[in-house]
C-alpha cells in the first residue's frame, strides 16, 4: 500500500483499490475536547475507478517463463535482476530508518 500526500489532495493505493481526497474536499473540522468528534473521515475518502483490467501478475511471468523455457524467448526476470530488487529492498528499509536518501550502487557481480 502507498500513501501519497501532496499539496493538492492524498491518495492511498493497494493492489487492487485507490482512493483519493483532493485539498478542497480535505475536511476542516473544528476541535472540540468536550464532544465526541462524529465525523467519519474514511467515509469522505474517493475511490478510483479503474481505467484498465490487470491479468494476475504471477500467471503472466510463469507464461513469459514457460515461453523462455520451451520457445527460448527472452527472460527478464534472471538472477541478476532479483539480486537488485533485494539490493533496492535493503537500501529503501535503510533510508526508511536512518530518515535519509540512500544511494543504490550498481551491482557487482
Amino acid at each position: 500500500t502507498f500513501h501519497v500526500d501532496g499539496t493538492h489532495g492524498s491518495a492511498v493505493a493497494g493492489l487492487s483499490s485507490c482512493r483519493a481526497q483532493s485539498r478542497v474536499a480535505t475536511p476542516r473540522p473544528v476541535w472540540n475536547p468536550d464532544e465526541k468528534q462524529m465525523m467519519n473521515f474514511f467515509d469522505q475518502w474517493q475511490e478510483i475507478p479503474d481505467s484498465q483490467v490487470y491479468d494476475n501478475g504471477f500467471k503472466i511471468q510463469w507464461e513469459h517463463f514457460i515461453r523462455h523455457v520451451v520457445e527460448n524467448e527472452p527472460y527478464k526476470w534472471t538472477l541478476p535482476e532479483g539480486a537488485k530488487g533485494v539490493q533496492l529492498v535493503e537500501a529503501a528499509l535503510e533510508s526508511w530508518q536512518d530518515r535519509r536518501w540512500i544511494d543504490v550502487p550498481a551491482l557487482q557481480i
